[in-house]
């Protein structure tokens, strides 16, 4: 088979892969898997329409916060069509420009959740390092163009993977290992010198996740020493209480997305179900368990849910 360049990629058709050794058609696999994003959708919007409509909660944290949801429903979203396809439908092909839409959102959201997490770190460090300026440090005007900031810095970065992608000749096989496009491993079918796409495709995970997973551990050591530093343990325990939340979505986030590289680069001698449960685990955990962490763990929104499931039972027996 000849190899085909950037004008005929539109010809390209990749196949999907569903979890190895399970049946294509597996109504047990499918019915989690719909549960785990309707999961994903109820815990993200919920999230959302109770920060927009609880004036107590428009504060800096819960700012971030729906910024935070809005880059998870993106993260999801963007691996939902082929999913489903391929779980109730069997329907495994996908056109090389939607594969490398796909993998531009993908790679896009994951970064704008990256920098969310280092954005609400800074957050608490004001919180607890410097709690008499945090009205006067993280105003609205502050919040607005950090967003920018984030969301710019996702797009930006991310564009070229995709522009340099949909240059590249393919030949042979066309099976990828996953239910959705990524990079890595769209670049390994490649027949053609992949060394720019995979030195900018590290680039872009170094000024990303790098720089980020870099300063979130600095800021965790500066809140880390300000904690120790309070004399009454009842104080200090509160204190570090207020970090569980967002310790809890970094390691979320960041394991399964270690794990995931870790796997791609040095893991081929892995089994394939090893790589598929890694970035399943990366794209659907973050977004379904983030919305209950914070639910759990946040006084506030705990308190704003029992109100409204109260609401709601005395309308029940009226």
């Amino acid at each position: 088979m000849s190899p085909s360049n950037g004008t005929g990629s539109g010809l390209l058709t990749f196949i999907l892969t569903s979890i190895p050794g399970l049946p294509m058609s597996s109504s047990w696999m499918a019915l989690p898997l719909c549960f785990l994003y309707l999961l994903m959708l109820l815990g993200n919007c919920t999230l959302l329409w109770m920060i927009k409509t609880d004036h107590s909660l428009h504060t800096p944290m819960y700012y971030f916060l729906s910024i935070l949801a809005v880059a998870d429903l993106g993260l999801s979203l963007s691996t939902l069509p082929t999913m489903l396809a391929i779980f109730w439908f069997e329907s495994t092909s996908l056109h090389f420009e939607a594969c490398v839409v796909q993998m531009y959102f993908i790679h896009c959201f994951s970064a704008i959740e990256s920098g969310v997490l280092v954005a609400m770190a800074f957050d608490r460090i004001i919180a607890i390092c410097y709690p008499l300026r945090y009205a006067s440090v993280l105003t609205s005007s502050l919040i607005v163009k950090a967003a920018g900031v984030i969301f710019t810095r996702g797009i930006i970065v991310v564009l070229p993977v995709a522009i340099l992608m949909k240059k590249m000749p393919f030949c042979g096989s066309r099976v990828l290992s996953h239910s959705f496009c990524l990079h890595q491993d769209m670049l390994r079918l490649v027949c053609g010198d992949v060394r720019v796409n995979s030195l900018y495709g590290l680039t872009a995970v170094i000024l990303t996740k790098g720089l980020d997973s870099l300063t979130i551990l600095l800021s965790y050591m500066m809140i880390i020493r300000a904690v120790l530093n309070i004399v009454t343990p009842e104080t200090r325990a509160k204190a570090f209480s207020t970090c569980i939340a967002h310790l809890s979505a970094v390691l979320i986030f960041y394991i399964p997305l270690i794990g995931l590289s870790i796997t791609h680069r040095f893991g081929k001698h892995l089994p394939p179900l090893t790589h598929t449960l890694l970035a399943d685990a990366y794209l659907l955990v973050p977004p379904v368990l983030n919305p209950l962490v914070y639910s759990w763990k946040t006084k506030q929104i705990r308190r704003r849910i029992l109100i409204l499931l109260c609401q709601r039972g005395t309308q029940q027996q009226v």
